[in-house]
């Protein structure tokens, strides 16, 4: 019955892209954009869809059979400054996991997080931890890059599987691991799908670029800074942990930008925005994935009104079975990457299900998966990688993340 109902209100990825489209090509209400910029973003009101039920779901067909010990496992930020991406994510595998398990009496995966708190330096003990359990087969995270960066090893030393819902540096694919797995697309798509963002859909004309010093700053300011060519009219860093931005807002002034692009954290991206706007800056302020989440606006305030994110990951909110579902579960509306969560966790489910209890089998499993779930396709090259996927827009309005539809591939 369960399964029955969720089949025909869940959306397909193929159908949510037209859907997301064929919006941004209508006309609707619209909200000014940056004042110095001169851009002009339309926010429509995209319709909630149910679509044929052609994704995999995590209760499959509730026949499934494992051994009590089966596990699956987070490995991500729970704690730390950024821990909201994180929990965006566990949230997600946790509803995988309690749908799988409630159609399946007979195969009860256990599910064990591990808290890395988003640090590069502390993320190889939980790891390591991780590997050391012979009852886990297979692992959603890192969210982060770096983390994921510190701790492929490890993961490829053991065999095990892990999927990222999140972490999007290009490099790390580039490793030669059999073990890792990108549920989304990467910076190399991200980046020049931002600057086309900007300038085409805000018609910015004088982009000033900052970044942290994470890999995932670096990576994805990289490919940003190469897209926008000549519209950028300066660049800086900041760093993990900075509280006070006024040398590089400066800097922005000075040059007169219309528009920011932060490649980053919220952690970091909700004072600068904030002390920005305190300075008088009335452009743009353009964030990532890294920087999408209601965190951002809860830490930035008023200020956030002048931000727009960038994301490779589907708004949860066009799924209406899947939003009401996360919404019991955690109080909250779905954030970024939430159904990229909830998507890893069942390929990985769908792999139990279909007898591959071990780790070898379950990585056999997922090398030549080849499925629709709820945000996209999911099938990988052999280094790990999806096919191309959309690249979506996002906009603050009235305090709350809204999206504005495919901005690229």
């Amino acid at each position: 019955m369960y399964r029955k109902k969720v089949f025909t209100s869940f959306a397909t990825a193929a159908a949510l892209s037209l859907l997301l489209s064929s919006c941004a090509n209508q006309a609707g209400p619209s909200t000014n954009g940056p004042s110095s910029a001169g851009g002009k973003v339309d926010v429509h009101a995209i319709s909630k869809v149910d679509v044929p039920s052609v994704a995999v779901l995590p209760a499959g067909d509730g026949k499934a059979t494992c051994p009590a010990t089966t596990t699956l496992a987070y490995a991500g930020a729970e704690t730390g400054p950024n821990a909201q991406l994180g929990i965006n994510v566990f949230n997600g595998i946790q509803l995988a996991i309690n749908q799988h398990n409630e159609a399946n009496p007979g195969c009860q995966v256990q599910f064990k997080k591990f808290d890395t708190e988003g640090d590069p330096n502390k993320a190889t003990g939980p790891v390591t931890q991780i590997v050391s359990e012979p009852d886990i087969i297979g692992v959603v995270g890192l969210p982060f890059s770096g983390e994921s960066k510190a701790t492929g090893n490890i993961f490829e030393q053991k065999g095990l599987v892990h999927i990222t819902p999140s972490a999007t540096n290009p490099g790390l694919t580039k490793n030669g691991w059999t073990t890792f797995y990108r549920a989304l697309g990467n910076d190399a798509v991200q980046g020049p799908a931002a600057a086309k963002f900007l300038t085409d859909k805000l018609e910015a004309k004088k982009v000033y670029l900052v970044q942290d010093d994470s890999d995932y700053g670096i990576g994805l300011g990289t490919t940003t800074s190469q897209a926008l060519g000549s519209a950028m009219v300066g660049s800086d860093k900041v760093i993990t942990g900075q509280k006070d931005f006024s040398a590089v807002i400066s800097k922005i002034m000075n040059a007169k930008a219309d528009s920011v692009y932060y490649a980053g954290y919220y952690a970091e991206g909700a004072p600068f925005d904030q002390q920005l706007v305190a300075k008088g800056f009335t452009g743009a302020f353009v964030g990532p994935d890294g920087v999408k989440d209601d965190q951002f606006i809860k830490q930035a305030g008023d200020a956030s009104s002048n931000s727009y994110f960038t994301c490779p990951c589907i708004p949860g909110e066009l799924i209406p079975s899947f939003e009401s579902e996360y919404k019991k579960l955690a109080n909250a509306e779905p954030g970024a990457y939430s159904i990229e969560g909830y998507d890893a966790a069942t390929v990985l489910l769908s792999g139990i299900d279909k007898g591959k209890q071990t780790r070898a089998d379950l990585l056999s499993w997922v090398k030549s998966y080849d499925a629709d779930g709820l945000s996209k396709h999911y099938k990988w090259d052999s280094t790990g990688e999806l096919a191309t996927p959309d690249v979506y827009g996002y906009k603050v309005e009235n305090g709350k993340i809204v999206p504005v539809g495919v901005i690229g591939k």
